[in-house]
């Protein structure tokens, strides 16, 4: 488990501590659920969602609830969810990236980090859908109403050469949220 958590975004690991306590985290697009393991490890419960849960198969934790979910359909699958927290790593499916926002709890904080507009010289991806365009999630902050924490649209050389934009920002207040309670 160790190794799962060091594989964690530094990003990632650096910011987790800030999500507040007594609500669930929502690891959107979790792949094998490396975030998901770093931020049980630090107390907090998670709802691991992907497309394919597969790669989740060997993960047993009492605080990690998975659920296979279409997150490109017509319509938004966690509509009406409310999250402490939503981390966000390598991927962007911009139709929905609004709803983010939306599913933070007061004093809730959102971690997302993924590729950038540059990225195509080192690889894949290379595709503009798939790449952050300079600004954008501060955009998306401002017009949200997020409170930037830390925000960084930077050239990367671990774990591989990448450009990188990286976003901490969180929902108004530490108020506390009312709790999304597993099964519900």
């Amino acid at each position: 488990m160790h190794d799962v958590i060091a594989d964690a975004s530094p990003w990632v690991r650096r910011f987790a501590p800030t999500i507040p306590n007594g609500g669930v985290v929502l690891d959107l697009a979790c792949g094998a659920g490396r975030h998901s393991i770093l931020l049980t490890s630090l107390g907090y419960s998670v709802l691991a969602v992907d497309r394919d849960i597969s790669a989740l198969g060997s993960l047993k934790d009492a605080l990690i609830q998975t659920q296979e979910l279409d997150l490109e359909g017509s319509a938004w699958p966690l509509l009406g969810k409310q999250f402490s927290g939503i981390v966000v790593t390598n991927y962007l499916y911009r139709p929905f990236l609004d709803e983010l926002a939306k599913m933070l709890c007061e004093g809730g904080v959102l971690i997302y980090e993924t590729f950038a507009d540059g990225n195509a010289q080192f690889g894949k991806p290379s595709n503009p859908n798939f790449l952050l365009k300079p600004g954008e999630l501060l955009a998306l902050a401002e017009r949200s109403g997020l409170k930037v924490i830390a925000y960084e649209d930077i050239y990367l050389d671990q774990p591989k050469p990448a450009m990188v934009q990286r976003i901490c920002a969180v929902k108004g207040h530490l108020k506390g949220c009312i709790p999304l309670q597993f099964g519900g």
